[in-house]
C-alpha cells in the first residue's frame, strides 16, 4: 500500500538496493542529501577483511527454527559425550552457524527439572571436533532437592532486599522458584525471586533475588531492567517506516516485522496508544509535538535493526524475525531509558520538564543491546558480568551511531552527551578515558566488580575504543580524545567496524552469563583468531588494547615460545612433550632445535621431544624455535632422569566415606628415600576441599600432603616435596585420599613417586 517518507539525510553503504519500488524508498537504505564527514582515521590503523568462512550465515526464522529442533532432539546424545550426569538436560536457547559449516549450539541446562542458573554453554562443533564454552566448569550436583527454607521466607527476604534497593510499591507477584545457583563456586539449592516495583528515579524494577535454600544466605540481587540515557536532541529528517489503515497512517514499519511505536501519555504502563497521522508526514522536531519523539524512536529501532542486520546478518535482537515494540512519553519528567527484556520493548522518557526526550539513536542502540545481550550470552547484572554487559550496549550504541552516520549526530564514543543531565555540559560517560566521570575506572583492578556496573563497564569501554582508535590524541568527527594505557605503551586501532565485529562474535559465540574481564580477552581473541586469523596485526591488537587496561599481557612480535618447566622423567619410561611454540610473522614456518637432551631422547621437525631416557642423571637443556624469516629464540630448562614410580588404575573416591589407596611397591632398590622426595598427585574432584591426601611410606609413617584446603576448586593436579629420608625404599608406598564432606566425587586418575 502507498506510504510516504521524509527524505533521509544518512549516508549507506554502495550495496543499498537500487530504488525501484515504493517499499525500496521507505527503507532506511535510501542514499540520499548531505552526509556527514567519514571518521578521522588517526595517524595509522590496521585494516583487515574479516575472514568469509568466519562470517555468520543469515537464518530465515523457519531455518533456524528447524537447527534448534534438530539440536534439541540431538540434546540427549550431547550431554552423554559432554559427561554431563543421569539429572542433567540441555535446553538448545540458539543456533549459529557459519558460512564455512561451524555450528555453535549455546544451551540452557537444568537438573532434576530444576533450571541451573549460570549452567549454560555453547557447543562448538566443526569437522568433527567439538569444544565447549562453559559459564561454569563445576560439576552440577546438589546434596537434597528439599529445600531447608521455605518459599515464603524467600519471599521476604527478597522483598527485603528490594528495600534496601529503594524499590518502592514491591511486591512478589510472581512466586519463587526452586532453581540451582551454579554461577560461581559450588552448586547449590535456592530460591529466584523476581520482585517487582518501581526504582528511585521512577524506572520500573525488576529485581532478581537468589537465595540459598538451605542456608538462607542472599546470593544475588540484580536489577532485570536494564536502564540508560541518551541525548534529546533529534535525529534531523530522516525515513520512518508507516503503515496506512484505512485513511490513518500508523507508525507500524512492514519493513522490520512490524514494530510499532507508542505514546504512553505520561502513562506507566501498558502501551498506550499507536502513533498515527493524517499525511504520514511526522513530527515538527519540537518537543512539544508529540509525534517528534515518536519519529526519532522510530528511526533508533529501525537504525539497530538494519545494523545487527546488515552487519552479521541477524534478524532481529532475538534472531528470529520478531520485532520489539517501543514507547515514548513515559511518566513524567522521566530522566531515563530503558529496556525491559519481559515485555520484549524499549521505553523513552521526556526528560527534564518533559521537555527533553531521551530518544536519541545512542540510547536506542544501547537499551536494544540489552536484548541482544539477553538473547545471547545473557550476561548476569551483577560484578564483572554485569559491567561486561553494560559496556556491550555503550560498544554497539557507537557502532550504531557511526554506521548510521548521521550529520546531526554524527558517531562519536561519548556516552550521553546531548543530555547535559548534570548542568555542565558533559558526558554521561568517555568511552576513550572513563574515568572523566568521575566514577568510572579506566583499567581493571581486582574490585572491580563491586561497583556499580554503569561504572565497572569503564574498562571495557576502554578497550573499545582503543581497539577501535588507538591510544593517543587524535579527532574523530570533530571530538577530540587523548585516549591513555595503563602499560604506558601505545595501541594501534583496527577501526571501529572490526572492532564490533569481533565483539559481536565473542558475545554471541563464545561469551556465558558468568564471562568475566579475563574471560572476555579469552573470547575476543578467539573471535578475532576466527575472523582474522590466529596471531594477524588485528589478533595482536586485541591483545594489545587488553594490556592496555590491565586485562593480560602483549603478544611479543616474531617467535614466542610458551615457557617449559623443569622436568622430571623416569629412566626406562617414554617421554612425550611438545614444545609449544608460534610465530607473529605470517606464514614463516617454525623449525625446532634442541641441545643437551638425556640420552634416548630426540626433538622432530614438529617440535615433539619424545624417546626412552636410558640413564640417570641431570640434564641443561636448550630447545631453539627459529621461523623462515630468521627471527628466533631459546628457552632452557633442567631435565632429572630418575626412577620413577607412578599408578594410573583409576580410584574412585566414596562421597564422605572411608579413605582409599592406591600403591606402588618398589623392589630390589638399597637405602632410604630422599629427604627432597617428590609426589606428583592427579585426583579428578570437585570441591577439594572436601579432601584429605596422604602419602603412607613402607614403614607406616603418614605424610599429609593435603589437608581439606582449596575451598571450592576442582581437581589435584599438584606435586609436593616430603622429607622421607627415614624410609626404606623397598616395600609398599600408598597414597591414601579420604573425601570428608557430602555432595562432589571424584577419583585417583594417577600418581607417582620420586624418591
Amino acid at each position: 500500500m502507498p506510504r510516504r517518507h521524509i527524505p533521509t539525510l544518512r549516508r549507506r553503504r554502495a550495496a543499498a538496493l537500487a530504488l525501484t519500488t515504493a517499499c525500496t524508498l521507505l527503507t532506511l537504505g535510501a542514499p540520499t542529501g548531505a552526509t556527514a564527514a567519514p571518521a578521522d582515521p588517526g595517524p595509522s590503523r590496521i585494516t583487515a577483511v574479516p575472514r568469509a568462512g568466519a562470517a555468520a550465515t543469515p537464518l530465515s526464522p523457519a531455518r533456524r527454527a528447524s537447527l534448534i529442533k534438530a539440536a534439541q532432539t540431538a540434546a540427549g546424545a550431547t550431554a552423554r559425550r559432554l559427561a554431563l550426569g543421569a539429572q542433567e538436560k540441555l535446553l538448545v536457547k540458539d543456533v549459529v552457524q557459519d558460512a564455512d559449516g561451524t555450528t555453535h549450539t549455546r544451551y540452557e541446562r537444568t537438573y532434576a527439572g530444576l533450571p541451573v542458573l549460570g549452567g549454560d554453554m555453547v557447543v562448538h562443533s566443526a569437522d568433527g571436533r567439538t569444544t565447549v564454552s562453559r559459564a561454569t566448569a563445576a560439576t552440577v550436583r546438589v546434596a537434597s532437592l528439599t529445600p531447608k527454607l521455605p518459599a515464603s521466607s524467600a519471599a521476604g527476604q527478597a522483598l527485603a532486599a528490594a528495600k534496601s534497593a529503594d524499590v518502592a510499591g514491591a511486591s512478589t507477584g510472581r512466586a519463587p522458584r526452586l532453581v540451582v545457583w551454579a554461577a560461581a563456586g559450588r552448586p547449590v539449592l535456592a530460591w529466584e525471586t523476581v520482585v517487582d516495583g518501581v526504582q528511585d528515579d521512577g524506572t520500573p524494577s525488576e529485581l532478581q533475588v537468589v537465595t540459598d535454600a538451605t542456608t538462607g544466605k542472599r546470593i544475588l540481587a540484580a536489577e532485570k531492567v536494564h536502564t540508560g540515557t541518551g541525548t534529546g536532541q533529534y535525529v534531523g529528517t530522516v525515513p520512518v517506516g508507516s503503515t496506512l489503515a484505512g485513511s490513518t497512517y500508523q507508525l507500524t514499519d512492514p519493513d522490520r516485522a512490524g514494530h510499532k511505536t507508542y505514546d504512553l501519555n505520561q502513562g506507566t504502563s501498558g502501551t498506550g496508544t499507536l502513533f498515527t497521522d493524517d499525511n504520514d508526514v511526522w513530527g515538527t522536531g519540537l518537543p512539544a509535538n508529540r509525534q517528534t519523539a515518536g519519529v526519532d524512536v522510530a528511526f533508533g529501532a529501525a537504525a539497530t535493526w538494519d545494523y545487527y542486520k546488515e552487519e552479521f546478518g541477524r534478524n532481529g535482537i532475538r534472531n528470529d524475525g520478531v520485532a520489539a515494540y517501543s514507547r515514548a512519553h513515559y511518566g513524567n519528567n522521566y530522566v531515563n531509558a530503558f529496556w525491559q527484556d519481559s515485555c520484549f520493548c524499549m521505553t523513552y522518557g521526556d526528560g527534564s520538564g518533559n521537555t527533553h526526550p531521551l530518544t536519541a539513536l545512542d540510547v536506542a542502540a544501547h537499551e536494544m543491546s540489552h536484548g541482544v545481550t539477553a538473547a545471547t550470552a545473557n550476561l548476569t547484572y551483577s560484578g564483572e558480568s554485569g559491567g561486561l554487559n553494560e559496556a556491550t550496549s555503550d560498544i554497539f550504541a557507537a557502532a550504531v551511531e557511526f554506521h548510521e552516520n548521521l550529520a546531526a549526530d554524527p558517531g562519536d564514543y561519548l556516552v550521553g552527551e546531548k543530555i547535559d543531565i548534570n548542568g555542565n555540559g558533559t558526558p554521561l560517560r568517555y568511552m576513550d578515558k572513563p574515568s572523566k566521570d568521575g566514577s568510572s575506572r579506566d583499567s581493571w583492578s581486582s574490585g572491580l566488580g563491586g561497583i556499580d556496573v554503569h561504572y565497572s563497564s569503564g574498562p571495557a569501554n576502554h578497550f573499545f575504543y582503543l581497539l577501535s582508535e588507538g591510544s593517543g590524541a587524535k579527532t574523530v568527527n570533530g571530538v577530540s580524545y587523548d585516549s591513555p594505557t595503563s602499560d604506558g605503551r601505545p595501541v594501534t586501532g583496527i577501526g571501529i567496524e572490526n572492532a564490533a565485529a569481533i565483539w559481536y562474535r565473542a558475545l554471541t559465540t563464545y561469551m556465558t552469563s558468568s564471562t568475566d574481564y579475563a574471560g572476555a580477552r579469552t573470547a575476543t581473541l578467539q573471535a578475532a583468531s576466527d575472523l582474522f586469523g590466529a596471531y594477524s596485526p588485528t589478533y595482536l591488537a586485541v591483545a594489545d588494547a587488553w594490556a592496555a587496561i590491565n586485562v593480560g599481557n602483549r603478544i611479543a612480535l616474531g617467535v614466542n615460545v610458551a615457557p617449559i618447566a623443569d622436568q622430571t622423567s623416569g629412566v626406562g619410561q617414554a617421554v612425550s612433550l611438545q614444545v609449544d611454540a608460534y610465530t607473529t610473522n605470517s606464514g614463516a614456518g617454525l623449525t625446532y632445535e634442541a641441545t643437551g637432551l638425556p640420552d634416548g631422547l630426540s626433538i622432530s621437525p614438529s617440535g615433539l621431544i619424545s624417546g626412552t631416557p636410558t640413564s640417570l642423571g641431570n640434564s641443561d637443556v636448550s630447545v631453539k624455535v627459529t621461523d623462515a624469516t630468521g627471527a628466533s629464540v631459546t628457552d632452557t630448562f633442567a631435565w632429572r632422569i630418575a626412577y620413577i614410580y607412578a599408578n594410573s588404575s583409576r580410584v574412585d573416591i566414596p562421597d564422605n566415606g572411608a579413605a582409599v589407596e592406591s600403591p606402588v611397591t618398589i623392589t630390589g632398590r638399597d637405602g632410604n628415600a630422599s629427604a627432597t622426595t617428590s609426589v606428583y598427585v592427579n585426583i579428578v574432584h570437585t570441591y577439594r576441599g572436601d579432601l584429605t591426601v596422604d602419602l603412607v611410606g613402607p614403614n607406616g609413617t603418614v605424610y599429609s600432603l593435603l589437608n581439606r584446603s582449596g575451598g571450592s576448586a576442582d581437581n589435584v593436579d599438584q606435586t609436593f616435596t616430603v622429607d622421607a629420608s627415614a624410609q626404606p625404599l623397598d616395600g609398599t608406598w600408598k597414597l591414601r585420599v579420604q573425601d570428608r564432606a557430602s555432595i562432589d566425587v571424584g577419583y585417583i586418575q594417577r600418581w607417582q613417586l620420586t624418591p
